[in-house]
């Protein structure tokens, strides 16, 4: 799948050649069946009430009723395992199932970035080539999804570290970007486990919300209380039990 066209270029070039390029119509993104949407664990919206959607539903309801507008949401991990990149795919996707709204995944677990294998999306490019390159355009590493009103930002290349890139003004100025560009987005940050390295601390500062995700029978009481002291009180919108994967 190639970069959403629609998320137009941070920068204009006026020469003739690439005129014509931007006016070419773009394909038309292909739908997933909920066949495939199934094998990617992602939800989909059935005539049929189904206990893993009603939740999904139930937690993107309680956070649009908390946060006021469109907003940056982290989802972390207690620890690795825990399901976190199960949960923001399908909290964002549930986001998505409003057609007046648009969901933007970001994968920001560098040292292990899953989305784009478990959503099947060949990415040359993500996050990690956009933040290291200051020329870099955004809508290089924004991509389609096959889920409606869904785009996916993929890690990119894996890295040890990510605290230098999560901290950085050009990540700030990625988020800034899409809020002034797209009012209606929410954005879903995909956070590496709490507990082991400092980056999902960093990425909390720029997120307006954290969720913490711990597995259920997995994550102890006092390892889930340890990982919600990271964050502040006033952005901490609880703990999801997560039996997925």
């Amino acid at each position: 799948m190639s970069a959403n066209p629609i998320f137009e270029r941070e920068s204009a070039v006026s020469d003739d050649r690439s005129s014509q390029r931007s006016i070419a119509p773009a394909p038309a993104p292909v739908t997933l069946t909920p066949s495939e949407l199934e094998e990617r664990s992602i939800i989909h919206r059935t005539a049929v009430s189904r206990p893993e959607v009603d939740a999904f539903r139930e937690l993107r309801t309680r956070l649009l009723a908390a946060v006021e507008g469109s907003f940056v949401a982290l989802v972390a991990p207690v620890s690795s395992g825990s399901g976190g990149s199960f949960v923001a795919r399908n909290l964002a996707t549930a986001l998505a199932f409003d057609d007046t709204k648009s969901a933007l995944l970001v994968d920001c677990d560098l040292r292990h970035p899953s989305q784009h294998k478990t959503m099947k999306i060949d990415t040359p490019t993500g996050l990690v080539e956009y933040l290291e390159d200051p020329e870099g355009d955004l809508s290089d590493v924004i991509y389609e999804t096959g889920v409606q009103g869904l785009r996916l930002i993929p890690a990119g290349m894996s890295r040890e570290i990510g605290a230098e890139y999560f901290s950085s003004s050009r990540m700030r100025l990625l988020l800034d970007s899409i809020r002034s560009r797209h009012p209606n987005c929410y954005v879903f940050l995909d956070g590496p486990p709490v507990r082991g390295t400092p980056d999902a601390r960093i990425l909390a500062d720029i997120a307006d919300v954290v969720i913490l995700v711990a597995g259920y029978g997995r994550d102890t009481a006092a390892s889930i209380a340890q990982a919600a002291a990271n964050f502040d009180p006033n952005k901490f919108a609880g703990v999801v039990f997560n039996e997925g994967v």
